[in-house]
Formats: C-alpha cells, structure tokens, sequence
C-alpha cells in the first residue's frame, strides 16, 4: 500500500533534515528576478487584479524555487519588492497587502489556509516550500490595523511594512521581519516603532535577516553578527549600483568579509535604474555571484557554504583595523592634495605620478597609506588614492571612513569619483591600509568590467589590504570602506 501524501512529505522532511545535520556545510540559493511590474497608478486596483499580479511574479519564482530544490538547494533567497514591485504611493500598495501573524502562532498556510485573514501569498509561498522540502525566504508587505489610542497609528488607521517572510520546509512561517531603516523613496511604508533582531536556527546554523538599506545601520544588521553572533545574513534587496564603492556585489562581498558571515544577497533586476547583483558570499570571498547590466535575465545561483563559518579554518583572524597605518609615518610629502566628490562626499585625492611608490593621502583623523607598482600603466588612465572622513548626509545620515585607491574617469582630474566601469591598468602589488576609528571595515577590490577578484587579495591581521599575486585583470578600485556606528 502507498504510504499517505502527509507521511510521505513528512518522511522527506525528516530525511532532508538527517542530510543537514550529518554536514557541516550546506547549499544555498538565491534567485535575482527580473520583476513584473505592474501599471503606474495612484488609485488602487482590485484585490483580485493585485493578486493576479503577484501571481505571474510567483509563477517565476516558484521555478526558481523548484530548480534550486532539485539541485539540493536548503534554502533560496527572493528579492525586496520581488512579488509586486515598486513606484506605490502608500493606498496604491494597500491591495497588494496581507496581515503577517507573529511566527510565534506555529502556522503553517499551505494546510491551514483560513486559520487568520484571507492570505493567499503566505498560502502559495507556504506550499512552494513545503512542496519542494526547502526553506523559501521571500519579500512582501504586512498590514497591522491601529486606532486613536496608538500616538503613533496613522490617519488611515494601519501600519504598512516592507516585510521579509522566511518559510520552512514543512512550509510553517518561521520568521517575519519589518524593514527598519526605509529608503527615502519608500514613503508607501512605515518603520517599526523599535529595530527588530529576528534571527531562526536550522539543521544548518544560525540564521538572521533583514533588508537592503538596513545594511548601512548599526540597527539591525551589526546587532544580528555582533551582540546575536548568526552564522548567515538572508539578504532581500533593491539595490540600485553606484560606483565606486557601493556596487551591490563589491559591498555585499565586502560586507561578508568584514563581518565574518555567510551573506544570501537577493537583488532584483532592472538595468534602466541599476538593479543588478546578487551573490552567495562567505568570509572568505564569493562563493558565487551575478552582475548584468546589459539584458533583463534573472539569474538562480546556487553554492556550498560553511554551516558554521566561525569555526571553519578558513575563517579570517581578527582583523585591527588601524595597527600597521597607525605605526608607520607618513610615506611622503604631498604638494598636489586636491579635493573630488564620491556620492556627494568630498574626498582628498592624491594622484599616482608615478609606476610604483608609496604614497599617504589625510583627512581629518584618517590618513591612508598605499604602496604600489603597476603593470604597464597606460598613458591615458589615472589613478589616485583618496581618503574620506565625515558624515554622508544624501539618502540618509551615517559616519564613513574610506580608503581608496581608484581610477578616474578620464585624465582630467575633475572626473576622479565618478564612476567607471573599465580600465585597462593591472598592479604586480598594491597594500592599502588607514587609521581608522572603527573596526567595521569592508574590504573591496573591484576589476574592469564590475568584476571581483575572489581569492586574489587579503585582509592581514594588522589591518592591510594586500594583494597575492600580480591582479588577473585591470583595476577599477581597491578600497577600505570604514562605517563608524559609534559616531551616529
């Protein structure tokens, strides 16, 4: 006799969770979508025409998630905004909107559809994850209801959040987490009244989450490493690329570095405003990763990680920050200090005159050190080492300390911080390193064509950045990017 569906799944969830436990690493996936939008409109549409549009983005997603699960994927990250989209005004969004309960109500919607208020997005992500024995991590938005007795309710009597969901193989809601840190175009959504940690354990390590702008914040995201010590960052976003630094695979790549966790970045793609890069990283480097401005594909990755990266023996030392900077003089004189913008910051440039050196470049309590020798330096392409420190004050407020050595737009020295995305300089060797403030320092190393250099360079316990051998293609920049939190 064939054994029932329910004893059936419930034995494939039970094995899948045998195979988890007997590994020290698993698989994890994340899926760049190229999303369905729907009409631009300030009027809402019907629930019905919402649903419907949220269903042809699920309908991709749920083959992403399909084909992750065959490959033995545990878990697969979906984007921010991935089910309906942006451009909402906050009572456009409402209809495409669900009541999310607390996890704590042991809720499973794909079994128990009518259990609370109509939620068929929660039902069909619930199924999708329990259909395909993975646990599915996805974007979309909550609704709480409020009244006059609330100070804070607004005048339309709800709460609206950017909400990530993370569902488990059995398809029971585990975590629910409302953004904190709102971008400034996000004026459809609120904040939380406080910053929430929301963190879940799994066969394969401590998991936390949060979303796209929450990067930039001491609240959630270095609450989760720090004080709750997860293992891996889910990471839904709508990441918009600015060069030089802020690219979403060099930064993501750099922030897993730099913070010794797995990160599962999930971006969505739409090149016409810069939405591309998603990457499955580890604190060693990109395990694997996607950038594609020039076509609309959405792209499913999938690679190993280390179940519990703290412990693995690749796992980076510990890393002071300003040791070696903070022990060596100034390397040279600099009579041709100039001022450039970098997204709105003024840095303070000094220009490489010359194929090899040491140069320092100052501001304010940071002074950046480079030593240096190209591989054939072209006669048309300058490179300069800067240095930033202060308050960026332009989508939103927070203390930067960043070194950086980088190639400008053109020989004009005007163009240096403007973005660029090809060179043709390689380095035989470059170690950059500051006197920084902070001990959250991102590593980045970013090749022509907004390509990364894994494996290529390291991080050494007193704070320098070296390269390991000659760089396999040229550079477009090599930067420390320091957050001071504790200045905010």
């Amino acid at each position: 006799m064939l054994p029932s569906q329910p004893l059936l799944h419930a034995a494939v969830f039970a094995l899948a969770v045998l195979q988890a436990l007997a590994s020290d690493t698993f698989i994890a996936a994340v899926y760049e979508h190229a999303v369905i939008l729907p009409d631009v409109t300030d009027e809402p549409v019907s629930p019905d025409d919402a649903l419907a549009l949220m269903n042809k983005n699920m309908d991709v997603l749920e083959g992403a998630i399909k084909e992750a699960a065959q490959q033995g994927a545990h878990i697969i990250v979906t984007p921010e905004d991935g089910i309906y989209g942006w451009h909402f005004t906050r009572e456009a969004i409402y209809p495409y909107l669900e009541d999310i309960p607390d996890p704590a109500a042991n809720w499973i919607p794909c079994t128990d559809p009518t259990r609370f208020a109509p939620a068929p997005v929660q039902e069909r992500l619930s199924c999708m994850a329990r259909n395909n024995s993975i646990y599915v991590v996805a974007n979309m938005g909550d609704k709480k209801l409020c009244n006059s007795s609330d100070p804070g309710c607004p005048s339309d009597g709800r709460y609206q959040y950017n909400t990530d969901v993370v569902f488990d193989p059995e398809g029971k809601l585990v975590a629910r987490y409302h953004k904190y840190n709102l971008f400034m175009s996000e004026t459809q959504f609120n904040y939380p009244k406080e910053p929430e940690a929301v963190i879940f354990e799994t066969p394969f390590g401590k998991f936390g989450i949060f979303t796209c702008f929450d990067i930039l914040f001491h609240e959630p995201a270095v609450v989760l490493v720090s004080e709750l010590q997860v293992d891996t960052v889910l990471f839904p976003t709508a990441w918009m690329n600015v060069l030089p630094f802020l690219t979403a695979i060099e930064f993501h790549s750099a922030w897993a570095m730099g913070m010794g966790v797995n990160f599962l970045a999930a971006n969505t793609h739409y090149t016409s405003i810069s939405m591309t890069g998603s990457g499955i990283y580890a604190p060693d480097g990109a395990r694997t990763y996607y950038y594609n401005m020039k076509n609309e594909d959405g792209r499913l990755l999938i690679a190993e990680l280390d179940s519990h990266p703290h412990l693995s023996p690749a796992s980076p030392p510990a890393v002071s920050w300003s040791s070696y900077a903070s022990s060596v003089e100034r390397f040279s004189p600099n009579d041709h200090d100039f001022s450039g913008l970098i997204f709105h910051d003024q840095f303070t440039f000094t220009e490489l005159t010359k194929p090899k050196g040491n140069v320092t470049v100052c501001q304010k309590d940071l002074c950046c050190h480079l030593s240096y020798k190209m591989a054939g330096k072209q006669e048309d392409e300058v490179y300069v080492l800067g240095a930033f420190d202060g308050l960026h004050v332009v989508e939103g407020q927070y203390y930067l300390q960043i070194c950086t050595l980088l190639k400008c737009k053109s020989t004009d020295l005007n163009t240096c911080g403007q973005p660029v995305e090809t060179a043709q300089t390689k380095f035989e060797m470059f170690s950059l390193s500051g006197t920084f403030g902070t001990n959250y320092v991102f590593p980045e190393v970013l090749y022509s064509g907004v390509q990364l250099a894994p494996g290529e360079f390291e991080v050494l316990n007193d704070g320098r950045l070296i390269s390991k051998t000659r760089t396999r293609k040229p550079v477009i920049t090599v930067t420390l990017f320091g957050r001071w939190y504790e200045k905010d």
